[in-house]
This record gives C-alpha cells, sequence and structure tokens, in this order.
C-alpha cells in the first residue's frame, strides 16, 4: 500500500493552571496524586459554553496536550525510561516518554466541576493532572469507563519495577509556610518520590517549584526528609 505523507495543523484550544513551573516534581502519570488541583482556562475562540454542554455529565476527562518543555528537531525510535534506570534503551511507541515524533501527551483526569460564569469563559477544574503550569491544550474527550478501562491489561515493563511510596518527615515549621489547600498535593507528590529512579544519592539535595514555593529535601532509604522551603514569589 502507498499512502501519501502529510502534515495538519492543530490548534491549541486551552492552556492548564498548575501548581508546577518546571519538570522536577510532576508525577510521572495522571491520577497517581489526586489531591493535585488545576485549572483549564480556554482561548478565546473557544470560550464558547456551548463546546462544553453536557460535559458536567461525566466525571473523568482525557487531555491531549504539548509537552512543551520537550520539542525538538527530528527523533529517535528508542528512548531511555527512567523506570527502568535510565541506561535501557525501549521503543518510542513502548513509552510515554516526552520525546517523540510528535510532542503529545495523554492524561486522564477528574471533573471536579465547570465555571460557567468566568470572567475567563468557561474554566474547568481538575484533579490529578500530570501537567507543567501553562501546558498547552489541543483537545477534550470525556472518559468512558467501560470501553477505556481494562482492568486486566498487561502493563509490560513499566510494571516490573513499582515505584514505592516513601515516609515523608516534613517538619511542622516547614509545612506551615505552604498554603493549607495544597498541603496534601505537596505531601502526595514527595510520597510518590520525585527524583529521577537513576538517582539514589543520600547526600544529595533535590528540590522544585511548587505552588510558588522551593522545596528542598533529602531521601535516605525509604525516608524523604524536607530541609528547606523558600518563598520564590518574593
Amino acid at each position: 500500500m502507498v499512502f501519501m505523507s502529510q502534515s495538519i495543523s492543530m490548534h491549541i484550544i486551552a492552556h492548564i493552571c498548575s501548581d508546577f513551573t518546571t519538570k522536577f516534581g510532576i508525577p510521572r502519570q495522571s491520577g497517581l496524586v489526586d489531591t493535585l488541583k488545576s485549572t483549564i482556562v480556554f482561548e478565546p475562540e473557544y470560550r464558547n459554553p456551548d463546546a462544553l454542554r453536557g460535559l458536567e455529565g461525566y466525571s473523568y476527562i482525557w487531555l491531549l496536550w504539548q509537552f512543551s518543555e520537550a520539542m525538538r528537531e527530528g527523533w529517535s525510535p528508542t528512548v531511555r525510561p527512567p523506570r527502568l534506570g535510565g541506561n535501557t534503551r525501549m521503543g518510542v511507541f513502548a513509552t510515554r516518554s516526552p520525546f517523540r515524533p510528535n510532542p503529545i501527551g495523554l492524561s486522564s483526569v477528574r471533573l471536579e466541576g465547570i465555571d460557567l460564569h468566568s470572567e475567563l469563559g468557561p474554566v474547568l477544574y481538575v484533579s490529578g493532572a500530570d501537567l507543567m503550569d501553562g501546558s498547552p491544550i489541543y483537545d477534550i474527550k470525556p472518559y468512558l469507563a467501560y470501553t477505556d478501562s481494562h482492568p486486566h491489561a498487561k502493563g509490560g515493563f513499566a510494571l516490573q519495577s513499582k515505584e514505592g511510596v516513601l515516609r515523608v518527615n516534613f517538619p511542622e515549621h516547614l509545612l506551615h509556610q505552604i498554603p493549607p489547600d495544597r498541603r496534601d498535593g505537596l505531601l502526595a507528590v514527595l510520597a510518590q518520590d520525585p527524583r529521577p529512579a537513576y538517582q539514589n544519592t543520600p547526600e544529595r539535595v533535590y528540590g522544585f517549584e511548587f505552588a510558588g514555593f522551593e522545596v528542598r529535601f533529602t531521601v535516605a532509604e525509604d525516608q524523604l526528609t524536607v530541609c528547606e522551603v523558600n518563598n520564590t514569589q518574593r
């Protein structure tokens, strides 16, 4: 069979507003931290409430979005998944790596609510997103459990080495610097171990930005200890 190669244009319909201003610390998959709250703001051209008619009847939605911080010229047929320690190459189409021929991400998030009276037009409130703040969104589709969920599906190498849950030592005087409505989400992110899988140096201090704060921590065995919190908005 002969196919003609052609390009199509895609339109950014919205952007997400999340607590992550950098890639470090973002959960590895959507839904891992369901206490993370985000909002989706549509571009002016798509702020028509009619486009969301009926969406309130769904509890989860799919987001098709752009890995805007992973744009590259060209592509590689193999990548190094962090799950395998960053040393083993696997086929790009067997991974969820952001470095793809087309830098498109797919995430399932919980739809918490819709604000149809916002000055920004319709705004979606979601939880469990794994997107960096400002990530462009190409499309939104309803999640259908009867066809989208496959509980007995094989997990491939992604399930060969599950991430454990760390014990988090977050001193009270540091935790109180974080806004109360952001604490549960941050604690859950830390428990998931935000370090790259191939880094395991107890003396090393890691850090990432979350909700306007830089959170610095160390990890020894199965315990993560927060050692510093700095307000980045001052």
